[in-house]
């Protein structure tokens, strides 16, 4: 895993629920429009990647069928440009043997009589309005 990418395993063997994966990634990790992933013939592609598909192909071998995966993130700047990164990220994660279930989006405000106030994080790009819970289940063939 990326060690800016903060993940937390929740597994309990005495339920019958599946095991939560938590993984909490910093806009500063995520990768950019500008990226440009390796197509070196010599470099292993999936889980020995050291990006984002290698990170999605790893978490998948952790958990069990109907594991879940939640993805924590929230929008950044590139270039000025307000930037918002699921997308991206549940086509890496459905690339990976991931199916998508939800995708929560968590406002930075407070209510203020009838309207809401904008009420970022402190180390939030300007403009950040929001913040992103991705939830995706682990797929294993039968």
């Amino acid at each position: 895993m990326d060690a800016r990418a903060l993940c937390t395993t929740y597994a309990n063997s005495t339920s019958s629920e599946a095991p939560v994966l938590l993984a909490e990634l910093h806009p500063d990790a995520l990768p950019t429009p500008n990226d440009v992933l390796s197509t070196a013939a010599n470099e292993m592609p999936g889980a020995m990647e050291n990006g984002w598909p290698g990170f999605f192909h790893r978490a998948h071998r952790l958990l069990p069928k109907d594991g879940l995966l939640l993805l924590a993130t929230r929008q950044r700047r590139d270039g000025g440009i307000p930037t918002d990164p699921p997308g991206s990220l549940i086509v890496g994660a459905r690339t990976a043997g991931f199916r998508y279930l939800q995708h929560i989006v968590i406002a930075h405000a407070h209510p203020a009589d009838d309207r809401l106030v904008p009420g970022p994080p402190a180390d939030a790009s300007p403009g950040v309005l929001h913040s992103d819970l991705v939830v995706l289940a682990a797929i294993h063939p039968a």
